[in-house]
């Protein structure tokens, strides 16, 4: 299996590295985009359990849950690793995972540098190009981040975040 390079996001947040991190796991309901989501019925809610061995997963308007994965590492306000258990053909998969680290770090009391690693694309198989493009792209963890940044900072987004 040759591997393949992690898609890497960097982005500096006008916010404690306190604040930071709590919008992205308990505020994750507030910024996660509405379309990022492969349920049957549309996202109602998402969530990440804020402990080791949380589930991170979506509530469908029908009442139906819709697991992507679940929490590896749980450090706050430092960092957090997700187990990204959506497979190729974006389905759930429990015995597929790749992972997804966030770090925060503070450079001042309202500045916290955010850094999100998408690794272990490899094992997409033979599809795993394709998928890194696709989640590197504009429309992929940028979109998701830009949704992120705007509500850790206050801002109104233009991303939609309710149904």
């Amino acid at each position: 299996m040759t591997a393949i390079e992690p898609v890497r996001k960097e982005v500096t947040i006008a916010a404690s590295a306190d604040h930071a991190f709590r919008v992205f796991t308990e505020g994750v309901d507030r910024w996660w985009p509405r379309q990022h989501h492969i349920g049957k019925s549309p996202m109602a809610r998402a969530v990440i359990e804020p402990r080791l061995g949380g589930r991170w997963y979506a509530i469908s308007e029908d009442g139906s849950e819709c697991d992507t994965g679940k929490v590896l590492a749980w450090d706050p306000p430092r960092r957090l690793i997700l187990a990204w258990q959506i497979t190729a053909d974006w389905q759930y998969d429990p015995n597929f995972l790749t992972e997804v680290e966030v770090t925060f770090t503070a450079v001042g009391p309202k500045e916290t540098v955010v850094v999100l690693e998408h690794r272990d694309l490899e094992r997409f198989g033979e599809r795993a190009m394709e998928l890194r493009n696709g989640i590197d792209a504009e429309g992929g963890w940028g979109l998701i981040l830009q949704s992120y940044i705007d509500e850790a900072e206050g801002r109104p987004s233009a991303v939609q975040h309710t149904a």
